[in-house]
């Protein structure tokens, strides 16, 4: 037969596409599949406290913590000394065979963290957030089953929500930009409205409780929707960000709006499950965002700054109720990574937790707490407002946004093709500053924001010259 189509035993077959392959002669690039083929990057070399520098001896002030994971600040000695130790002792082991002293450790003083709602927990470590998503949405459905509700499937969430980059996290995420192109591929499930009191589609006249309100009647009505036959419906579970993440930009919900979620979760047999991979560990001056709002997840979901950028890790936290389900039934979770609980990155988490502890780093971050960095952060942000491409400035803790308008009397965002925030982003790195550029608060596709998470040991020099800096690239931009 190879004979008979003209191989050889020394052939090797190549379906070619030769004007690439000319374009990679006369253009040579990076060997690295980066996000981008049209923009230039620059080589990232060492990293100290707020501080990025580049190959070329330039440095960045780090104000977006990269993508809001570093939350303790770049260079911090004893994490990597801690990852060095765990390494010398074993570097892996797989959670199939083994537990590791260090894995055990963490979780205890993890679940501690997480307060005395989680007592009794545990915790299942991934290299990720997304990984650490995916994780919860197929403990919900497992837990569903082993109480006896095998027809619930579904997990319910929100419009303009980001989850995670798998296909099951795309899912349940409103991100229309990122789901896009995927969509043949993912498994749709329905999805609510948020508040968003700066675009509230509801009367905002009583300071948004009232729309909180309402939305969370949304929540209810597609709940409901989800009944079939008998009086049990198909909704697993509910998953949502405390405080909006890239894609809407740090918005805040109202008084009373997360307080009726979770009463109708819990009236429906819902569960809760909490996305706390940007707002955990600190970044909004609390353990985990959801202590704001008085509301006790049965999932909560944390990565980013788990270890502030150290090393790849994620961390699912389950109620007493959601494992002992598991443990009193099958006995057995359907699901695992080769590298979840890799020792050396459960060390550099551990090592994290210990030094933004002793280092009362989350009160630092409480943007209520007079004189602390956080706070002195809000106060500088404020003066952006005057801007004339500001619209709103919005956030809490250590993790804020700048929405930018083409008109502020009518809300009027910038064209999409313009890249608004894109272009504040570019001219900031010019100046030597950071930012976290997005697209598509308003509706998915129009609406530029720039996401602000800068690392808890920023001082009021660095946030004064920031703010300058900031400023200045605003006005180019425009």
């Amino acid at each position: 037969m190879r004979e008979k189509w003209g191989f050889s035993g020394h052939d090797n077959f190549q379906c070619d596409n030769p004007s690439v392959a000319d374009s990679q002669t006369n253009h040579p690039r990076s060997a690295v599949f980066r996000r981008s083929f049209r923009k230039d990057f620059p080589v990232a070399i060492r990293g100290e406290g707020v501080y990025v520098w580049d190959s070329d001896g330039k440095r960045y002030l780090d104000l977006s913590g990269s993508a809001a994971v570093n939350f303790i600040g770049h260079g911090v000695p004893e994490i990597s000394a801690a990852m060095a130790e765990q390494a010398a002792k074993l570097e892996f082991v797989h959670t199939s065979q083994f537990t590791t002293p260090v894995a055990e450790e963490y979780a205890q003083e993890l679940l501690a963290f997480a307060g005395e709602h989680f007592r009794g927990g545990a915790v299942y470590f991934t290299c990720g957030g997304s990984e650490a998503i995916e994780t919860a949405l197929k403990l919900a459905r497992q837990y569903q089953i082993e109480i006896g509700q095998p027809r619930r499937h579904q997990i319910l969430s929100r419009h303009q929500s980001y989850h995670g980059s798998t296909l099951g996290a795309l899912s349940v995420s409103g991100n229309k930009r990122r789901r896009e192109m995927y969509l043949p591929m993912v498994r749709e499930f329905p999805h609510v409205g948020m508040p968003y009191c700066y675009r509230c589609a509801f009367d905002c006249t009583d300071g948004c409780r009232n729309c909180g309100q309402q939305y969370a009647a949304e929540l209810e009505a597609a709940i409901e929707a989800t009944l079939a036959v008998g009086t049990h419906g198909e909704a697993a579970a509910f998953i949502f960000e405390p405080v909006s993440g890239a894609t809407l930009g740090a918005v805040v919900p109202p008084p009373g709006y997360f307080q009726a979620v979770a009463e109708i979760c819990c009236r429906h047999g819902v569960l809760l499950i909490a996305d706390e991979v940007m707002t955990g560990m600190g970044r909004t001056g609390r353990n985990f965002a959801v202590e704001h709002f008085n509301i006790a997840p049965d999932i909560l979901v944390t990565a980013k700054g788990l270890s502030s950028g150290y090393a790849p890790l994620g961390a699912v936290i389950a109620s007493q109720k959601v494992v002992d389900a598991i443990a009193a039934g099958s006995g057995a979770f359907l699901h695992g990574f080769t590298y979840n609980a890799h020792p050396i990155s459960l060390a550099a988490g551990r090592a994290v937790l210990r030094h933004l502890q002793t280092k009362n780093l989350i009160e630092a971050a409480d943007s209520n707490r007079a004189g602390s960095p956080a706070a002195q952060f809000r106060q500088a942000l404020q003066s952006l407002s005057n801007e004339d491409a500001v619209g709103d400035v919005r956030g809490i803790g250590l993790l804020w946004a700048i929405e930018f308008v083409a008109d502020k009397s009518t809300k009027r965002p910038f064209p999409p093709a313009q890249n608004f925030a894109g272009r504040v982003a570019a001219t900031a790195l010019k100046r030597g500053l950071l930012v976290y550029p997005m697209q598509g608060s308003v509706d998915g596709i129009s609406g530029d924001h720039i996401l602000l998470a800068p690392p808890a040991i920023i001082t009021q020099p660095q946030i004064a010259w920031s703010v300058d800096q900031l400023s200045a690239a605003i006005r180019e931009a425009k």
